[in-house]
């Protein structure tokens, strides 16, 4: 059946609790906050929320330093108010996906601090140490330019310790047969809360082997097996959502040779590729990057996404290519992170164009995968560089012209809202936008409504046709004797393309779905189509009867 797997056919929305909105009036957001705005996500048409980490922390890391696995940071409520959080989604029809953190720990949890004070203490395995620095420890920094080492000494432990990320999150020793046995723990705990899944943060660093004597790490595949299994155990329609920047020859061994292992992964290769696309009008590399990773089990989907919560890694593309990018979209050093990404929010990337902006929204509701969204761009948020490393895109909702944005009643929010500028919350909030049938906010509720109402993009075949215009992206969808046909133009010019989509019987006639407009085939079956500048054409193959044409199976 077509729900089965939600998944195929969802729009997953991220947020952070602490910069949603703050119900108790201390400047940080809540899930009082959270609550409140539950009617506003469902009006706005998204099925499920990937919620960024919200257990009890000392926050030197926007809480992926988790030091209680097992509860709420009292900053943001307690597990009663995250309990009426996810009863509240349910009741609207939304899942929620929380961020599993789970590669290390902040070296202020209890385990760790067992850990160091007791070489005999039943959790000193559980993190990974040394007796010297090993040789190789200024190598693998998942922040360099920021991050000098990844072992680091402890006074009290007499020893290193190891950690991939920040020196104040020592890494699980995730080989570790009692590790894995509390992260399953961990999983089955919120699973009982009402989460229907998680975003498994850093997957390829929790299943690597570690330790001083490892100089090339091995990936212990049968570890996701295990988490998959015990989910779906618990929680039969469950999932994973995997972060794992991967060459596409690896898909596989993450997902499974038969859909066994992760459910889902984002797919960095076509999101690097796509701004490369936005950046030189040059779809090739777009393409290539599309069927790479097409292959995949039938129970297996990607995630889609234009920007996240950190920088915009640029890691897999060329150095021309990567160039490219930078110029277009982060030309100032200030603008650029760890040797290799932009830290910049989409809307400012793209120079506030509205016409770029839907286009490149439209792009991703229409790639192969599940659409994965984030909090603020459905407004067209900015970002804030005055602010150190990532946080510069971590700034709070902006919901009206009131004081603070009306994300809070307290004059000092945990972080500041943005103020001033163009993207300033005097122009860019919620209040204006819903009252604006032409905003962006009301053409992303469209668009998220278009989305799901083709479900041959999230269940179908797709095949990219050619346009005679490395400009113009041409894709087509088919599922169950129904097709989609999409075009985008990323040129700054308007594109007249001819082209023939081997459409069948139907095929004569393509019906706008965005706005009505249809193409009619000429004699030989060839469709002409003009496209304004970053304009893009959404077409049902046939008349509008499809639905009566769709197949059962």
């Amino acid at each position: 059946m077509i729900n089965d797997l939600w998944y195929k056919n969802a729009v997953i929305y991220c947020l952070s609790v602490e910069t949603f909105m703050d119900a108790n009036g201390d400047g940080v957001g809540d899930f009082q906050g959270l609550m409140r705005r539950l009617d506003y996500l469902s009006g706005l048409g998204v099925t499920a929320i990937w919620l960024m980490p919200f257990q009890a922390s000392p926050g030197r890391d926007d809480g992926y330093d988790v030091s209680d696995y097992y509860n709420v940071d009292p900053r943001y409520g307690s597990l009663g108010d995250f309990v009426e959080f996810t009863h509240g989604a349910k009741q609207r029809g939304i899942r929620v996906l929380i961020d599993l953190v789970i590669n290390h720990t902040s070296r202020d949890h209890p385990w760790f601090q067992d850990a160091r004070s007791d070489p005999r203490s039943r959790y000193r395995d559980w993190y990974v140490w040394s007796d010297k620095k090993p040789d190789n420890a200024d190598q693998g920094m998942v922040f360099p330019g920021v991050q000098k080492t990844t072992w680091t000494y402890d006074d009290k432990a007499k020893a290193y310790y190891f950690h991939r990320f920040y020196d104040h999150q020592p890494d699980l020793n995730t080989s570790n047969p009692e590790v894995q046995a509390e992260i399953l723990k961990i999983m089955g705990f919120w699973i009982q809360l009402g989460v229907s899944g998680f975003r498994m943060d850093a997957a390829p660093f929790i299943i690597a082997t570690k330790g001083a004597d490892v100089t090339k790490p091995v990936e212990q595949f049968d570890m996701l097996r295990k988490f998959r299994e015990f989910l779906q155990w618990r929680l039969g329609d469950s999932i994973i959502l995997a972060e794992a920047n991967i060459l596409p020859k690896d898909n596989f061994e993450y997902f499974g040779d038969d859909g066994d292992r992760m459910q889902m992964m984002f797919n960095f290769q076509v999101n690097q590729a796509l701004f490369y696309a936005f950046a030189s009008a040059d779809t090739r590399p777009l393409k290539k990057a599309m069927e790479a990773t097409k292959p995949r089990p039938a129970t297996a989907q990607w995630g889609l996404f234009l920007r996240n919560h950190d920088e915009l890694d640029l890691g897999r593309l060329t150095e021309k290519q990567r160039n490219a990018v930078f110029a277009a979209f982060g030309a100032d050093k200030n603008m650029q992170l760890y040797d290799r990404g932009i830290r910049r929010r989409l809307a400012p990337m793209l120079g506030g164009d509205h016409r770029r902006i839907e286009m490149a929204y439209s792009l991703l509701f229409s790639l192969p995968g599940t659409p994965v969204i984030r909090y603020g761009d459905e407004i067209g948020m900015g970002d804030d560089l005055c602010l150190p490393e990532r946080n510069c895109a971590r700034t709070p909702m902006q919901w009206s012209t009131e004081p603070e944005g009306g994300f809070t009643k307290s004059k000092k929010p945990i972080s500041p809202v943005i103020k001033d500028g163009p993207y300033g919350f005097q122009h860019i909030n919620v209040a204006e936008q819903r009252r604006d049938p032409n905003s962006l906010l009301n053409w992303t509720e469209r668009m998220i409504r278009m989305r799901k109402e083709a479900p041959e993009i999230g269940w179908g075949d797709f095949s990219v046709i050619d346009t005679g215009d490395d400009g113009v992206l041409a894709l087509r969808y088919d599922w169950r004797g129904n097709s989609v046909l999409i075009l985008h133009n990323l040129h700054a010019r308007p594109a007249e393309v001819t082209f023939d989509a081997d459409l069948g019987e139907h095929g004569r006639q393509l019906i706008d779905i965005a706005d009505g407009e249809s193409s009619k085939a000429d004699e030989k079956g060839f469709h002409t189509v003009m496209l304004d500048a970053y304009g893009y054409r959404w077409y049902r193959v046939g008349g509008l009867d499809y639905l009566l044409r769709r197949k059962e199976i």
